[in-house]
């Protein structure tokens, strides 16, 4: 298969989003890395291949971090939704947004574990959107000038989201967050909850706060994966995401 480009990404967003302008881009594409084994596809839900090497994220992400990330934590995550919806032929044609977005229309019996292993999926598909090899840097445009109003600064941004995700106790996830008032703000999550379960709110940046994201590389040193995270934040990509929500 090809290899995700960054000129195709943002092409093949801009088709998923005129497809459905608020399904995350990332679940719809079927590229694989080079180095990933394809899983077969048991469901309506499939694990995003656009993570182009293992390796990509080195020294900052290590290889080995990054497959057992991807191939069995994220699977896992996609293996479950997929026995979830098996009995639920009305779910089936739901996008896992659509799901996460209405917990509350969910079966009773299931909806606790959709929001679990629907959130790990959407979470983590929206993640890997968010890394490239060469990243880092600042944000540009009207993202740039939404952070400066809201945080002073990047660097007073930086200093917020590096606060918020260091603090936040035990797993879960660390976010910038575009609300229905289009004002950004820094918040955490715990587990697998997503910010778009709440009316209105919508992602624009995320940071894997489980362990299994850092610690066979950093252990307890939270604050240095996160300091690494910013090394190979893929802003090209967020500043589309930023400005595609203003938009909607």
């Amino acid at each position: 298969m090809l290899m995700m480009t960054r000129r195709n990404a943002i092409k093949n967003v801009t088709l998923a989003t005129a497809a459905c302008a608020t399904v995350l881009p990332a679940l719809a594409q079927p590229t694989a890395p080079r180095t990933a084994a394809a899983p077969a596809i048991t469901g309506p839900f499939f694990l995003p291949r656009l993570i182009p090497s293992y390796d990509a994220f080195e020294p900052y992400i290590d290889a080995q971090t990054m497959e057992i990330h991807y191939l069995r934590h994220h699977q896992a995550y996609v293996t479950n939704l997929n026995k979830l919806v098996a009995d639920h032929a009305e779910l089936k044609n739901k996008s896992v947004e659509e799901m996460l977005r209405g917990l509350s229309a969910l079966p009773e019996g299931i909806r606790a574990a959709v929001r679990n292993q629907g959130g790990g999926h959407y979470n983590h598909s929206f993640f890997w959107w968010m890394m490239r090899r060469d990243g880092g840097g600042e944000p540009k445009g009207e993202l740039a000038a939404a952070i400066d109003k809201e945080f002073k600064s990047f660097a007073g941004f930086s200093a917020a989201f590096t606060t918020a995700a260091t603090t936040h106790f035990g797993s879960g996830w660390a976010w910038l967050v575009l609300n229905a008032k289009k004002r950004l703000s820094i918040e955490t999550s715990t587990n697998q909850d997503s910010p778009i379960s709440t009316a209105g709110k919508n992602v624009v940046l995320g940071l894997d706060l489980w362990e299994h994201a850092y610690y066979l590389k950093y252990q307890n040193r939270r604050p240095e994966y996160i300091a690494a995270f910013f090394k190979v934040i893929n802003w090209e990509f967020i500043d589309y995401q930023y400005d595609r929500l203003m938009k909607a």
